[in-house]
């Protein structure tokens, strides 16, 4: 780093610099935190050990699972660390591992989100040759694709930005590490890492959800072609637990990113929505709204609790 003097850590400055809302803050997402832990583990079980979950659909529903599971354990543990020290502080190297891991999750819930699209889509449109179409090799490929480009794509991102320096500021204004908020702090050129961040946002967010939306054009052509409208109820009903996933998802994450970088509150909500709140509400989403899921997690409950 040449003759700057190298920072050896971040300060963390949260959402509350109030010790008595830092403590129910923390009350807060640790509460959040368990009912997301418990709602994931329990739709993986649910999948895992119910047969009648045995299609392509519940198949990725429990590698979303999975995933908001590992989302929400790179943020939140850290989180609720900063809310009862005093320091708030986190290291260089930890807070790039952070910035990786958030993006590399991240970014595989936005592929896994379009794979589950094109799913459902085969699935109306194609109902008869579905299992044939979405057999076990196409589904393991995707998701194993899905994990794959997030990775390359995360890796790519922090091999650019660990060229960054940083000197004497230290000061995140905010309770992760995200790339846009250190550049401020970064005394180096940080056009590298930014056209390098611009350019896999563009290809890989913003690219999953033009796929998500074909995919629902296509879906709604088909339903319009329905004749009747039970069927036309149903098949829509299929896909209305995935359109409020990625309303969530895309709509807390496309407004960060888009926003400009200014630790403001709006950005911090938003930032909360995508990477403590969404990983808690997915469980709730498919379970609430899909008569499958709740049968499954009764028949669960009758035979490991007795009820």
């Amino acid at each position: 780093m040449g003759n700057h003097s190298v920072v050896p850590e971040f300060i963390l400055l949260g959402l509350s610099g109030d010790t008595q809302i830092q403590v129910l803050l923390f009350v807060l997402f640790l509460v959040i935190y368990l009912l997301t832990m418990v709602g994931n583990l329990v739709m993986l079980l649910v999948v895992r050990i119910d047969s009648h979950l045995c299609t392509p659909m519940y198949f990725f529903l429990g590698q979303l699972s999975f995933l908001d599971l590992c989302h929400s354990s790179v943020t939140v543990p850290k989180l609720l660390e900063n809310l009862l020290s005093e320091k708030k502080t986190i290291s260089v190297e930890g807070c790039l591992a952070q910035v990786f891991f958030v993006f590399a999750t991240g970014g595989t819930e936005s592929c896994l989100l379009a794979v589950m699209a094109y799913d459902r889509y085969v699935a109306i449109s194609s109902p008869l040759l579905y299992g044939q179409v979405m057999n076990r090799q196409l589904c393991v490929g995707l998701v194993w694709g899905s994990w794959g480009v997030a990775f390359l794509d995360a890796f790519i991102n922090i091999l650019v930005a660990l060229d960054l320096d940083f000197c004497e500021a230290q000061n995140i204004h905010h309770f992760i590490c995200e790339l846009p908020s250190l550049y401020p702090l970064s005394c180096s050129d940080v056009s590298a890492s930014y056209t390098t961040l611009l350019c896999s946002s563009l290809l890989h967010f913003i690219g999953n959800f033009l796929l998500i939306c074909f995919s629902y054009i296509r879906i709604l052509l088909t339903i319009l072609g329905i004749s009747s409208t039970s069927g036309r109820s149903k098949a829509f009903s299929t896909c209305s637990s995935h359109l409020t996933a990625v309303t969530f998802f895309y709509g807390s994450g496309l407004l960060r990113y888009l926003m400009p970088n200014s630790g403001s509150t709006q950005e911090l909500i938003f930032s909360l929505q995508y990477t403590v709140i969404t990983p808690l509400l997915n469980p709730l989403i498919y379970s609430l709204k899909n008569q499958e899921v709740k049968a499954a997690v009764r028949r669960m409950l009758r035979k490991y609790l007795k009820l």
